[in-house]
């Protein structure tokens, strides 16, 4: 019997997941009801819809379209379609089915192609999520953040080149550690020039940890909730996907990564790079893990990656993520201000359109300082007063200043549940009543509540009249407990879907409304099973260190079947990634560096290309071993029974049913 490899399954989130365009599930979406309807039309007297300085910024500087082209893969696949949110028109009264605020945001977003901001400074906007920013110096260009997906990226470059004539690549900077800020690098350089020096790539203290390591233990998951947040699963239309908040949607193309040569290790680091001097302030624990803003003097220009946008950003990413903390945020945008406030005429992010005019500036800063500040320290005043996490979001309320500043409206992020997550940043998950300290579990709880409340037909009477008075929320909360204590009640699963439908078209955040209509759809149709999404490319798996492959493998095992085993294992990875002693006991694989155990029950031999193609799946570990590139010694039993205790995470889990 030949051995199992060893990881099965294994899908690292990065921060998206890629899927087909062509997966969307049979829906049938309904109309917006009077009570959505009224909802939506009471913003245009609540927001001030009148002032289009935005639009005038999102033109400004407007060069050349994206190509109209669909972007595909080597197999056909498509990566980009750049028309498919062609039916958000500009200027057009939003959808009844669509926030009207979201459909401004996302007019504004769909304002693509390549423009200038300033003498030397360009930027290609909506060809990925990201924006991709080209800065022209004494020798060439330098490249700040190449998109998700290096086809995407190459694109934009042949569109640079097109009308700005073609200049040698001298550097590339990475802003930040999510994948939209460095996936689509092979598609804008070559690692060969990388090595021979030609080209130098900077970025943060931490990127190369940070960008790998943040999502691999909880990939699987974070991938499966990342369909439900960028709206993977649904189509682009006014009753579906409209955008992401941040940008339209992710490219599904070739992720990839090459590690920086440059790292940024101390704040006010200043480096000249292609004859323009660049001022860094390190931002770590903001936006990302690892992160940076600069202000490059000759141009007076400030880069703000992505801590300075035209959105209240998450402080807690609604795919999984570990919490942000909003007030050491605050204090970097603070510390723009104090360094850069006084000589700055242009601010830029890597999402959404610059700003312009060292007033305007300024007051960008200062409000987007001051919202996460207000988050921070308004959700602390209130949890002192006793207020527990639900209670604080359902009070909270920003000051006028503040909430009807276009930029701070919550159309990735949301006041709601940035401040829960402020909550459990200082508090936990627990409220403190011991009444909700051992729940029972969603299913469990379910059935009781139902049975209390009369039964299911009973709370369906109930139900539809609260749905006829437009209470959604309610309606989606009580339906749900129908739904987990009975799945194959198809009535409660309509009446559910129904209810987040309408919450979904009247929802401000992208993420909350991609949240709402797909739970409503995999009510109405089950899961559609589709291509399971790997973002596992060659490059961040040949970027993991074996510390983080040895404990991706630990989260793999079966505690309870693995509760009474043990084993101990050699794993030698030759000169180029050292040896390592792995221990199976109590349910919990651990490993030690540099070690080496006397009476190991196997050795394994194999180096780091070899391990590298088995976890990418391209070869099983027995055929490897009969290719001779790995050598087992000792108990191949042990080795066998270790590995059978490996959980495959199914990607297709269910969400809105038990």
């Amino acid at each position: 019997m030949g051995l199992k490899p060893i990881v099965k399954g294994m899908v690292l989130a990065g921060i998206f997941s890629s899927f087909p365009l062509t997966a969307w599930a049979d829906v049938t979406p309904k109309a917006a009801t009077d009570a959505t309807k009224q909802a939506n039309d009471a913003l245009y007297k609540q927001l001030p819809f009148s002032d289009n300085t935005d639009f005038t910024n999102a033109h400004k500087g407007f060069i050349a379209p994206l190509p109209t082209d669909v972007i595909k893969g080597e197999q056909g696949n498509v990566i980009w379609d750049p028309q498919q949110y062609a039916f958000i028109k500009e200027g057009e009264k939003a959808p009844d089915t669509v926030n009207p605020s979201l459909w401004r945001q996302s007019q504004l977003i769909n304002i693509s192609g390549l423009f200038e901001v300033t003498d030397g400074v360009y930027q290609i906007r909506n060809l990925d999520l990201s924006n991709m920013t080209i800065i022209e110096g004494k020798e060439g260009v330098t490249v700040v953040d190449p998109l998700v997906s290096a086809e995407t990226a190459k694109v934009g470059m042949e569109l640079y080149y097109k009308n700005r004539g073609k200049k040698p690549v001298v550097a590339v900077i990475y802003t930040h550690s999510h994948v939209d800020h460095y996936g689509g690098v092979r598609g804008v350089v070559s690692e060969d020039d990388v090595k021979a020096g030609k080209v130098k790539i900077y970025a943060p203290a931490g990127f190369m940890e940070a960008a790998v390591a943040e999502n691999i233990m909880a990939g699987n998951v974070m991938s499966r909730r990342a369909s439900y947040m960028y709206g993977n699963l649904l189509r682009p239309d006014a009753t579906g996907q409209v955008g992401a908040g941040l940008g339209t949607t992710t490219s599904a193309g070739t992720v990839t990564l090459i590690a920086p040569t440059n790292i940024i290790e101390k704040d006010g680091q200043k480096e000249v790079i292609d004859g323009l001097t660049y001022d860094f302030m390190l931002a770590p624990g903001s936006e990302a893990p690892s992160e940076m803003l600069w202000y490059i003097e000759e141009k007076k220009l400030i880069e703000s990656a992505e801590d300075v946008t035209h959105t209240l950003h998450n402080t807690y990413s609604l795919r999984g993520a570990k919490i942000r903390e909003p007030l050491p945020w605050s204090k970097y945008i603070n510390e723009a201000i104090v360094r850069w406030g006084d000589k700055a005429e242009v601010i830029m992010a890597q999402h959404h359109w610059p700003t312009w005019g060292n007033e305007n500036v300024v007051n960008l800063l200062k409000s987007q300082r001051d919202l996460y500040r207000y988050i921070n320290d308004q959700t602390l005043r209130m949890a002192n007063e006793g207020l527990t996490r639900d209670e604080i979001a359902a009070k909270f309320k920003l000051p006028d200043s503040l909430a009807h500043t276009w930029a701070n409206r919550g159309y990735y992020g949301s006041v709601s549940h940035d401040v829960k997550a402020t909550y459990v940043l200082y508090l936990g998950w627990f409220d403190g009543n011991p009444a909700t300290l051992d729940e029972l579990p969603p299913e469990e709880s379910a059935k009781k509540f139902v049975d209390y409340m009369g039964g299911a037909d009973a709370i369906m009477k109930k139900a539809k009249e609260d749905y006829a008075q437009g209470n959604y929320r309610w309606v989606a909360q009580v339906v749900s407990k129908i739904v987990f204590a009975d799945p194959k009640n198809q009535a409660a699963r309509n009446l559910e879907a129904d209810a987040l439908e309408q919450l979904g078209y009247q929802a401000e955040s992208g993420p909350w409304r991609n949240f709402y209509l797909t739970g409503a759809q995999e009510l109405r149709n089950g899961v559609v099973k589709g291509p399971t999404p790997n973002t596992a490319s060659p490059d961040t798996v040949k970027a993991m260190t074996p510390e983080m492959f040895f404990d991706y493998l630990a989260v793999h095992i079966n505690g309870e079947k693995a509760g009474k085993a043990k084993s101990v294992f050699n794993i030698d990875l030759g000169n180029d990634g050292g040896k390592y002693k792995l221990e199976l006991e109590n349910g919990v694989l651990n490993h030690t560096a540099n070690a080496e155990a006397k009476n190991a029950d196997t050795t394994i031999t194999l180096n780091r290309d070899t391990l590298n193609k088995i976890i990418l799946k391209e070869e099983t570990l027995k055929q490897a071993e009969d290719k001779g590139d790995v050598k087992l010694s000792g108990d191949r039993a042990k080795l066998e029974e270790m590995l059978g205790y490996m959980d495959k995470f199914d990607f297709w889990f269910n969400i809105v049913t038990p």
